[in-house]
């Protein structure tokens, strides 16, 4: 006579079952605890990371005169005039990160041309990054040729536009330039404004302190870049992604 088997060795019961779950469930609960603030803190560093970045190269590229697209005599010229002209969304200012081709010349205004695909035709990788191309922060106008027609294809990472706010001392503390597009104020009589700093009499300060405005594009299809600009710049009540009080000096 066979001996028969017992309905606890034909698998679990329902109350096991329920107390595995239960107990899986308790430890899933302490690691996203423990797991959770981690993950914040390192989404929290990369995000100053990427902020310190755009603004160093938003600062860098301001006073850098381009031979071929910047029409300026010297640098603060330069950024005089982008700080101006930043609200508007035809000179509106973009900053971003695009693959720059290391195995090609410079471009006219000295800049490494874009690199729009890593793969051939038969999408095998051809490209390696360190070796054919590294990453470049650049700001350019929206209306750069370069930008539209090179770079956009080859960007990485959000495309930012930035507004510039001109800042002037009003009782004692830094206040926006009420009306930035009639041209930067003398912060010693803000009741004088200059369209250029080489206006007749030339603007008298050596510095201009703003604030930056990074707001995120999203989208960088070229072929709906205006369209999406023109909403992005409708949007007055949207909040910039981050602020940087920044200046530049003759």
């Amino acid at each position: 006579m066979k001996p028969q088997l017992s309905v606890r060795n034909r698998g679990f019961t329902l109350l096991e079952t329920v107390i595995a779950i239960g107990v899986l469930a308790v430890l899933l609960t302490g690691f996203m605890f423990v797991f959770a603030p981690a993950a914040a803190g390192i989404k929290k560093a990369i995000s100053a990371q990427e902020a310190d970045r755009l603004t160093t190269a938003l600062e860098q590229e301001l006073v850098t005169l381009r031979t071929g697209s910047d029409t300026e005599t010297t640098g603060f010229a330069k950024a005089f005039n982008r700080i101006m002209k930043s609200t508007n969304k035809d000179t509106a200012l973009m900053v971003y990160q695009y693959r720059a081709d290391l195995t090609a010349p410079p471009r006219s205004d000295g800049t490494p041309p874009a690199v729009a695909s890593l793969t051939d035709a038969n999408g095998k990788l051809t490209k390696q990054p360190g070796k054919d191309y590294i990453l470049q922060p650049m700001v350019r106008l929206c209306s750069d040729s370069a930008f539209k027609n090179s770079d956009l294809a080859a960007t990485e990472g959000t495309v930012y536009y930035v507004k510039c706010t001109q800042l002037i001392f009003t009782g004692g503390s830094l206040t926006p330039n009420p009306n930035l597009t009639a041209g930067i104020v003398d912060p010693n009589n803000p009741g004088t404004s200059y369209s250029s700093s080489d206006a007749t009499p030339p603007y008298p300060d050596g510095t201009i302190a703003f604030k930056a405005d990074f707001y995120p594009l999203p989208n960088k299809n070229a072929a709906s870049f205006t369209t999406t600009l023109n909403a992005a710049f409708g949007k007055t009540a949207l909040p910039p992604l981050f602020s940087r009080n920044l200046a530049v000096r003759r």
